[in-house]
């Protein structure tokens, strides 16, 4: 309440006025006529492509529009939620907290668009598309690729390889379609359908002295260069906790990056190296010998999430993964 004064005959009189004070609420724009501008579908596509390719360059490249539309839609549902989502870097782009909880919202929402499509078109076409997938090891990721572009040639396929903690967050962030992932946890959103199950080696030159071995135990490593993935990777959290439970020291450990430099380094010599059988299909002059200490058997499931699974393109991928 606020004191008003004003002239009544001659006599100055004072009125006890509210004043209420309109605020525009968070959420909306408003347009040049006054109406009020929400956030739109292609608002949300935009957002949901630059996080999953990592830039805007790229997200509009995926679009098929200009960058320009890309970092103006971008702009606009900024505007909208009232905050910043992405922060631009010299890396690519990264989430803010706020850019965490909507990105899971926009990702959801361009699956639903992709199944409503797809439904609308009859699922007839499969001549175009792209899928993205994720393995922490080569195989069966690599075959599972190749027999489903003999089917479907006309799909564009990107496969990376990733250390197992960084390709499980993946898709829990939503950002592959599919992941082929060794020891996955479960998840009530996730398709989970198991693919194999093989057990960690050692491999060595053919004309190492432990090449006509069947079987060897951690403790003979303890002097040799033993190759082991990077660390994040579950090879690398399964060998730790062998050795503190066998109290065995590793005295001389070289990490690679990936399984084909792995075998390359090897066959070179620089030592042995410990990795799930058949995760590539580099055999020539290797030999591999069980491991007394890692008799399990490891699971390798697909991956994906449940609104994913239901699209076309990742339910022919599974379907060629568990035939």
């Amino acid at each position: 309440m606020i004191p008003l004064w004003f002239n009544q005959g001659n006599r100055w009189r004072a009125q006890q006025f509210c004043v209420v004070i309109l605020v525009k609420p968070m959420g909306s724009i408003r347009g040049a006529k006054g109406k009020i501008m929400r956030p739109n579908h292609h608002q949300f596509e935009a957002f949901a492509y630059v996080v999953r390719e990592g830039s805007f360059s790229a997200a509009a490249k995926r679009l098929g529009v200009t960058q320009s539309t890309i970092t103006q839609h971008i702009a606009n549902l900024e505007r909208s939620v009232g905050t910043l989502l992405l922060l631009r870097g010299r890396d690519g782009v990264e989430l803010t907290p706020t850019g965490q909880d909507f990105y899971g919202l926009a990702d959801r929402m361009i699956a639903l668009s992709a199944e409503v499509t797809e439904r609308l078109e009859g699922f007839n076409a499969m001549k175009e598309g792209r899928l993205k997938i994720i393995g922490n090891a080569p195989q069966p990721a690599l075959k599972i690729i190749a027999r489903f572009q003999r089917r479907f040639p006309d799909i564009r396929v990107d496969f990376g390889l990733y250390d197992w903690t960084t390709a499980k967050s993946m898709i829990g962030n939503r950002l592959a379609d599919v992941g082929l992932i060794t020891d996955a946890p479960d998840h009530e959103h996730w398709e989970k359908i198991h693919i194999e199950s093989a057990r960690y080696m050692i491999y060595c030159r053919c004309d190492h002295p432990f090449a006509k071995r069947a079987k060897i135990s951690l403790s003979e490593l303890e002097q040799e260069t033993v190759i082991v993935p990077e660390k994040g990777s579950l090879t690398r959290r399964l060998l730790d906790h062998t050795c503190a439970r066998y109290d065995i020291s590793l005295n001389r450990v070289a990490t690679m990056t990936t399984f084909p430099l792995m075998c390359e380094a090897v066959l070179q010599g620089i030592g042995v190296a410990l990795f799930l059988q058949n995760s590539s299909l580099i055999k020539s002059n290797l030999c591999e010998i069980d491991i007394e200490e890692m008799p399990e058997a490891q699971d390798t499931s697909l991956i994906a999430t449940k609104d994913r699974a239901r699209l076309k393109l990742v339910s022919e991928f599974i379907n060629a993964a568990i035939e």
